[in-house]
């Protein structure tokens, strides 16, 4: 399952937002293999994204925003967006196009009209869902032109044309809230291993990790002196382990899916805020080594040690938030449009702010002269 483009009007803090995931030629020597559709030379897709940008700039309101949408798609209930509009009183709106495993690139296009009455209905509902075959020497540009050229007909049904769309296959990880329940995998035998791998990266005192066999989807972490229970469904609540060790749970079920191939779309959000960037490195390396053909990877850190890892630089998204008077904007920069030679530099990019992404400071040195100084 593959996203190409994302165009969000008036959910969360989006407004007339709008971000592409393909890209224009083939890059010579890349080290991430097969970024085209398998069987599809020209039909390029940004496989690795990267996203990176300042506190509150939409990096994990974007993967709720896409979480809505595939749960809208695939549940067909209007819920899972209507609850994420922020002015009711004026349309919503998205478009996606995605390829969901097969051959056919899909537009979905939805339409909320304003709320005019207590709550939202079908009534305020507008879909429609175009698509095309993918012919082997299309690329994605092709494929939009036969999109927009091709008439279809279409249902005033909102099911019915969200039941034109394949199958679709997901996981989202987002940071760790406090009470939420653990959601580990059921019967995954190598999820045990990769687990046991992390956990004992993360922290040195960890003797074993091991399946507890006589409680369903548990498992035990061994410390020199105590034992930690986790299980699927309960808080995962200690104090004898780091933040950075608990997010190594979660990290491990990203890790344990890529290599198995669970899943097709993947969004790992700020998993390692409290882990060692030699660590987060390491583990998005193997990511990228282990995503299959036709697949995609999100992933969103702060870590800025990640921009001198060999990816192509069209890899990278910065997200940055703007206000216009009364109002905020959200906005996505892809590096590649920026730096077009092998010899540029992403990290300089970055430290001398070339994308206007840096965070303002103005406010926290103002707090300066809140001191009274005789």
């Amino acid at each position: 399952m593959v996203i190409m483009d994302v165009k969000i009007d008036n959910f969360y803090g989006f407004r007339d937002f709008h971000v592409n995931f393909s890209y224009p030629k083939k890059i010579v020597g890349s080290n991430i293999s097969e970024e085209n559709l398998k069987g599809f030379p020209n039909f390029r897709y940004k496989k690795i994204n990267i996203i990176m940008g300042a506190n509150a700039t939409g990096k994990t309101t974007f993967g709720h925003m896409l979480r809505d949408i595939f749960n809208f798609i695939d549940k067909k209930n209007y819920n899972f967006i209507f609850d994420s509009i922020n002015d009711v009183s004026r349309e919503a709106s998205f478009s996606i196009d995605m390829i969901c495993g097969g051959e056919m690139l899909y537009r979905v296009t939805c339409k909320i009209l304003p709320l005019e009455k207590e709550f939202y209905d079908e009534k305020n509902l507008i879909v429609q869902v175009d698509s095309t075959k993918i012919a082997t020497k299309d690329s994605y540009e092709t494929c939009v032109k036969k999109i927009v050229k091709n008439k279809e007909i279409h249902s005033k049904n909102y099911i019915e044309e969200l039941e034109k769309v394949e199958n679709l296959y997901w996981l989202f990880e987002h940071p760790l809230e406090v009470n939420r329940p653990l959601r580990l995998p059921k019967g995954d035998e190598l999820f045990i291993k990769v687990l046991r791998n992390i956990l004992m990266s993360l922290d040195p005192a960890i003797k074993s990790v091991d399946r507890l066999h006589d409680v369903d989807d548990a498992y035990v972490i061994r410390l020199d002196k105590k034992t930690i229970i986790i299980q699927d469904g309960e808080v995962f609540a200690t104090n004898l382990l780091s933040s950075g060790t608990k997010a190594g749970v979660e990290v491990s079920k990203v890790l344990s899916a890529l290599i198995q191939g669970s899943n097709s779309f993947y969004y790992c959000d700020e998993k390692f805020s409290y882990i060692h960037s030699d660590i987060e490195k390491a583990v998005l390396g193997v990511m990228i080594e282990m995503i299959k053909p036709n697949e995609q990877l999100f992933f969103t850190t702060h870590n800025t040690d990640i921009l001198e890892m060999d990816l192509p630089k069209h890899s990278f998204v910065f997200m940055k938030k703007e206000r216009y008077g009364d109002e905020n904007s959200i906005h996505c920069l892809s590096a590649g449009d920026f730096l077009k030679r092998n010899t540029d530099s992403l990290r300089k990019a970055v430290e001398n702010d070339l994308f206007s992404v840096a965070p303002s400071t103005d406010k926290i040195f103002e707090i300066e002269s809140f001191v009274y100084r005789s």
